[in-house]
């Protein structure tokens, strides 16, 4: 009975790695390339949210998805989405196929991430700690992927993207190793509280930090390496920079599975107020690297944490069938951030600089966690 759980568990973990490696390179890559190919810092926004609509638009259909197509399916198309996204840039960084790229990575990373969540919560035993394991792992491959990508970037961001096109498809061969669990059934109608699942308690708190943890990671692969650019950065030091927020999203991940059930909704809320300080001093703070070292790695640590506890809170909150509608609903809030993060910016660099417009959207992102703090108490 051990040894399967151990390789469901090693397999959904590699194959986040992995993912997590590929989009933390494109991450850094792509705003450079960007830059390069002459879009603004407002175009480069736009494309990024771009992505966030296919990724709104995949979450809000994977709860239904789940109900049909089995989650192992789901997980293993995300590599192959992301190669082509990453591959359609490599060739030209015209309109159009950057376009197409933002939509093929908005699906892969909507796939991927719910459908690995919602497999990992329907296994025995508490889900902090499996997800703990696999963001671990997908924040390790997201510290590695910034530096790659800052080296290579150097010669041109068209190698680290070309890299980062090659590194996704070897993510599709660990999912031929997950469990085959069948789709979700609905439970009964009588086992089913009414009203929508995202106000339910728990599912609330879980989704303010989905959406908390969207607005960074949208921030941090968008706005950060254009305020660091403009602040006078090389490339090596960008890379290193967001490399830093991603260690602290490793260490966090590491730590947050041992939280006790009890202090996890407190921790989530915690971890909002976190997320939106971080978020609002990231350009405040990009002239001075110790000081945007400090807020990078606050910001990672408070989203790594968001990222396991938020679903762990989630999961345990509803009935088990019910698991694949609820992570898809948190992830849909991750997606909405995501979309609305970087739009938001970039209409308010029309009228404001750069530093104060991340710095209103950084203070909206945290308001969720003042609103839910009641419902954070130690459960």
């Amino acid at each position: 009975m051990r040894r399967p759980r151990d390789r469901d568990l090693a397999a959904a973990a590699t194959t986040s790695g992995v993912v997590g490696l590929a989009l933390g390179v494109a991450g850094v890559a792509l705003p450079l390339l960007a830059l390069r190919a002459g879009y603004s810092a407002s175009e480069i926004g736009a494309l990024t949210a771009v992505s966030a609509v296919s990724q709104l638009v995949s979450r809000l259909s994977l709860g239904a998805v789940m109900r049909r197509i089995p989650e192992w399916t789901l997980i293993s198309s995300a590599g192959v989405f992301l190669a082509l996204s990453c591959g359609l840039v490599a060739l030209s960084a015209s309109v159009v196929p950057f376009v197409a790229a933002q939509l093929l990575q908005g699906v892969a990373r909507a796939f991927h991430w719910t459908s690995t969540t919602a497999h990992l919560v329907r296994g025995p035993g508490p889900a902090a700690p499996k997800l703990a394991v696999v963001n671990f792992t997908a924040a390790l491959g997201s510290l590695t992927g910034p530096l790659v990508a800052g080296v290579l970037s150097d010669r041109t961001p068209v190698l680290a993207i070309a890299v980062a096109a090659a590194v996704s498809l070897l993510a599709v061969g660990p999912t031929f190793l997950l469990d085959r669990h069948p789709p979700f059934a609905p439970p009964p109608r009588e086992q089913r509280p009414r009203g929508r699942i995202w106000r339910r308690p728990g599912v609330d708190v879980g989704c303010a930090a989905a959406a908390a943890a969207g607005g960074w990671q949208a921030v941090l692969t968008s706005y950060v390496p254009v305020a660091l650019v403009a602040a006078g950065q090389s490339a090596v030091t960008v890379g290193a920079l967001v490399a830093v927020a991603n260690g602290a999203m490793l260490v966090a991940a590491g730590l947050a599975g041992r939280v006790p059930p009890r202090w996890q909704a407190p921790a989530v809320v915690a971890g909002v107020l976190v997320e939106g300080a971080a978020v609002a001093l990231t350009a405040v703070s990009a002239g001075l690297v110790p000081a945007a070292a400090l807020v990078l790695a606050a910001g990672g640590y408070a989203a790594g944490t968001l990222q396991v506890l938020g679903s762990s809170v989630v999961a345990e909150s509803v009935h088990p069938e019910e698991r694949g509608d609820a992570i898809a609903a948190s992830g849909t809030f991750r997606a909405l951030s995501m979309f609305g993060t970087p739009l938001a910016v970039a209409g308010l660099i029309t009228v404001v600089p750069l530093a104060p417009a991340v710095a209103a959207v950084g203070v909206t992102l945290g308001v969720p966690g003042v609103l839910l703090r009641r419902h954070g108490r130690r459960r």
